[in-house]
């Protein structure tokens, strides 16, 4: 998927930059599978703003995507490759043989027409088909991958995202997640055979502020610009950083500071992901 630029009529479409859109091939059109989310980032229910730098952004409808891939046994067919505006990577409409439609997310690679299935195991190793942990052979990339069996996959879902398996340990399957960080998942999840499409979406250059809007994002004031009052980093004469570690306004450590509590799921973590 290439990637476009555009003629610089205005300072911020200098250096603005998008994806081509020619791997698209149909809009939203199954009404079953769209969902209107209550507009409410950033503010509770009172209308005051919980979390900051967040807003709603652009109007769009949720696409109910697939997944648990739970559809075992029966053969799907790629009828449509669509964008979601909830995500940064494309997805597919499969249609099944008994008649069914559902959303995926679009692997690298599979295009309209392929066909895809699910199972327990004795499947081919090809991309989209899903399959247990258990199953799937050692150094195959993964994505879509569940933590909890049943409950549908939750790691490796966002645009160029995959896990790699790297060997196996009684009842868990060690991967490499794609943080760096190597860990045990329970060889009875499932996981969708490939990685994740949409790979160069990391290179886009938003260009603008009001881009940034239409995405929910929210102007953010540095610390070191206001006064003291307001933010630890602030006061000062002329530019003054923050001194020491830098904090949020009110006091937690940040950037690289470490946030995650004692879990249970710790034992399962093989080695850390890489700063």
């Amino acid at each position: 998927m290439a990637i476009k630029s555009y003629k610089p009529t205005t300072p911020s479409r200098r250096y603005m930059t998008n994806l081509d859109s020619g791997d698209i091939t149909a809009k939203a059109s199954v009404r079953s599978l769209l969902v209107k989310l209550p507009a409410a980032a950033g503010r509770n229910n009172n209308g005051r703003i919980t979390s900051r730098h967040k807003e709603a952004g652009a109007k769009k409808l949720y696409r109910i995507i697939d997944f648990k891939r739970n559809k075992f046994g029966i053969e799907g067919t790629v009828a449509t490759v669509e964008y979601d505006p909830y995500r940064n990577c494309r997805i597919c409409l499969v249609k099944y043989a008994d008649g069914d439609r559902r959303y995926v997310l679009q692997p690298k690679g599979l295009n309209v027409g392929d066909k895809i299935m699910s199972a327990e195991a004795g499947l081919d190793i090809k991309t989209g088909n899903a399959m247990k942990l258990k199953s799937i052979p050692v150094g195959t990339l993964v994505h879509n991958i569940e933590i909890n069996p049943g409950r549908g996959g939750q790691m490796a879902r966002s645009a160029g995202g995959y896990a790699q398996i790297m060997g196996r340990d009684g009842k868990y399957v060690s991967l490499r997640l794609p943080s760096g960080e190597m860990r045990y998942i329970l060889g009875e999840c499932l996981a969708t055979i490939g990685a994740v499409g949409n790979e160069d979406f990391a290179n886009i250059v938003i260009g603008k502020a009001g881009r940034s809007r239409h995405l929910g994002i929210r102007p953010q004031t540095r610390g070191s610009a206001m006064n003291p009052v307001d933010h630890p980093h602030g006061g000062g004469e002329g530019k003054t950083g923050s001194s020491g570690h830098p904090v949020s306004p009110w006091g937690m450590p940040t950037k690289g500071y470490k946030t995650r509590k004692k879990k249970a799921s710790d034992k399962l973590i093989i080695s850390r992901r890489k700063k």
